[in-house]
Formats: structure tokens, sequence, C-alpha cells
């Protein structure tokens, strides 16, 4: 317990200094404005600053990636509430109920528990980095590819859980995204799969893409059409009363707190660790809710969890990052990219031969949340 509070003493040492104080105020603030902006993207934006990164401290270069992808996170909220297009794919559950309540004059109240639920999940994430790193990475790698097929159909099991109405149809939906999936190159051999000789669909459909596209665009036209006057007037009106009521927050907390359980649990796995975090989050309060019916018309809880959610298992995936030098998914892998510019050698070494770069880092994380 000593060594844990040296060693945070010396995170915070290095996180305090003016320049990463800066940097991790850039990376916390660009996260959240990319967060916002649909389309976009945290690995877009990762990729495009990583050359920034050459003239940067290595340790400030991390900070800053790091607060871009878990502001980020909180950022998608904004959009999915006020307008129902999600800024990040980890945002598209919450516009379920963000946007009702939206619609029933509470944006004020779902702004304010998305910031609560996202502040707190964070930072009990960033105490998990701390305590659990090398234990709760050993459960990650304990899984295998038959728990990996079962974690990827239980992630489909949700969409199918989540639909409203026909079962069928959701079913339907679900196999018409497993072939948008496979279009692009064939892992094993490198052969080009339905992309009907268009170079352009040789790395296959984005996600960011698809969701802007079913979520966005529908959007857009459904509020120039003449009879959509309430979500225009929505876009326009003044937000009041941001803070939530003895109610909401008596509502939201125990959703927070599961969500936040369940977030930081699933960011450790390899895949899309704060997406199926969000929907996981989300379909459980549904499932323990003495009235599931209220959720997908305004039910608090639909915000607070899975944003939680998302923004505890955006921080848990530095887990296996900082620990083994594994990349839980494609943000961490651009991390690794980071790393390798200033020669640092991702591994269990990173914590002995470079403290102050790892604890530096999860310093950081409770200044930038």
């Amino acid at each position: 317990m000593f060594e844990l509070f040296s060693n945070l003493a010396l995170g915070f040492h290095v996180a305090l200094s003016p320049m990463n104080l800066l940097l991790c105020l850039i990376g916390a603030l660009v996260g959240t404005l990319i967060g916002v902006l649909p389309g976009i993207g945290t690995i877009a934006t990762v990729a495009m600053l990583l050359p920034i990164t050459f003239g940067l401290p290595p340790v400030g270069a991390l900070i800053m990636l790091a607060g871009i992808y878990y502001g980020a996170q909180y950022g998608g909220s904004t959009t999915s509430i006020l307008v129902n297009i999600p800024g990040e794919a980890t945002s598209v559950v919450t516009a379920l109920d963000g946007f009702q309540m939206a619609k029933q004059g509470r944006a004020g109240p779902a702004l304010a528990i998305a910031a609560i639920g996202s502040f707190a999940a964070g930072c009990f994430a960033t105490v998990l980095i701390a305590l659990l790193g090398a234990p709760l990475t050993s459960i990650a790698l304990a899984f295998g590819p038959a728990e990996y097929f079962s974690l990827m159909v239980l992630g489909l099991i949700f969409a199918v859980v989540l639909a409203k109405g026909s079962v069928l149809k959701a079913i339907a939906m679900i196999v018409f995204g497993l072939l948008l999936s496979m279009v692009g190159s064939d892992i094993e051999t490198g052969v080009s799969r339905m992309s009907f000789g268009i170079p352009e669909l040789a790395d296959g459909l984005g996600f960011a893409t698809v969701a802007m596209g079913v979520f966005g665009f529908a959007e857009i036209i459904r509020n120039l059409d003449a009879g959509s006057e309430m979500d225009r007037q929505l876009v326009q009106q003044k937000i009041t009363g941001l803070m939530p009521t003895r109610k909401d927050m008596i509502d939201s907390a125990p959703a927070i707190a599961r969500g936040t359980i369940l977030g930081s649990i699933l960011g450790i796995l390899p895949g899309g660790g704060a997406v199926i975090a969000s929907f996981a989050a989300y379909t459980l309060e549904k499932k323990i809710s003495r009235d599931p019916k209220r959720f997908g018309r305004g039910a608090i809880e639909g915000v607070a969890a899975p944003e939680s959610a998302n923004n505890a298992a955006a921080q848990t995936s530095f887990i296996p990052l900082l620990t083994l030098g594994i990349p839980p998914n494609a943000v961490m892998a651009l991390m690794v990219g980071a790393m390798t510019i200033h020669g640092i050698v991702p591994g269990p070494q990173v914590m002995q031969k470079q403290p102050d770069l790892v604890w530096g880092m999860i310093a950081s994380m409770w200044i930038g949340n």
C-alpha cells in the first residue's frame, strides 16, 4: 500500500507540471469536441494527431492522447441528448432515453447526469487501474476463441433485446449488419469480399460512417419535415435547469454504480469494450427495472448507466496496454504507435523502467476527469 501511494505521489508530481497540465486540458477539450461532432471519431483524430507527438515529451504526448480518448466518450452524449445524433458509437444507446428527456424539456438534467456519471465512472476506473492492473489483465488473458465468440453472440442478443416491435425485424437487421461487416478484405487470405471493385471499400465499412448515416442523416431529413416542428424548436430553445433534482439523483445513483462496475470489467476485454459496455449497462437497467416500459420514453437511468459504463470502459482499456502492451481496441493500438515513436516498448517492463510515464498518465486521468 505504501508503494502505491509513493507511485501516485510520483504520478501527480509528473502530471501537475505546467506543460503536462496544459496537454491534459488540450486532450480533454479536443476529445470532448470530437465526441460532440458526429462522424469524426477518436480513431481518426488520434491517428491525425500522432505526428504532432514527435515534438512533445513522451509523457505529455500520451497524456494528451489519453485525454482525447476518454474526453470523446463524454462529448458524444451531448448531441445524443440534444439532437438524437450520437457523436460517438458508444453514445448510440444514450440517444434512446436522452433525446426523449430533451423533448420533455429535461435536457438539462440529462446532460448533468451524463456528466456526473462520466466523472464518477472515470474516477473509479482510474482507481482500478492503479490498484488492480495486473490481476484484471490476467482475467482478459484467460479469454480464448470460444469466449470471444460467446461475447460477440451476447452483443447480438443485446441488439434483439433492445429492439422495439417485431423480433423478426430485429433479427433481420442483425443479419443485414453481419453482411455489411463482411465487406472488405478477408483477414486470412487478403482477398477482397463484396467490395465490387471499389478501392474505398477494401478496408470495409467504418462503424462511425454507418452510425452517422443511420442516425444522423435520417434525423436531419426528419427535422426538415414540416411535421417535426417540435424537434426544430428543441434545438433552438434555451436549456434551463441544469441541476438534476433530488429524485433524479436517487434514481440514477444505483444505475451509475452498476454501469461503472460493468464498464470497468468489459473495458479490459479486447474488441469494442466501451460500445459493448454501454449497451450491456442499458440492457441490465431495463431488465432489473420494475417498469421496463419507461425505457425509451425518457428514463434517466437510460442515460446514467450507459454514460457511466462507456467512460469506465474507456479508461480500464488502458490496463492491458500499460501492464502487458496488448492494445484491446483500435485507439489503444494507436497509443502503442505513439509509444513506439518515442522509443518506448509497451509491456510489463515499462512500469519498472519508466514509472514516471505510467503513473503520470494514471494521475492525469483524475485531473482530466
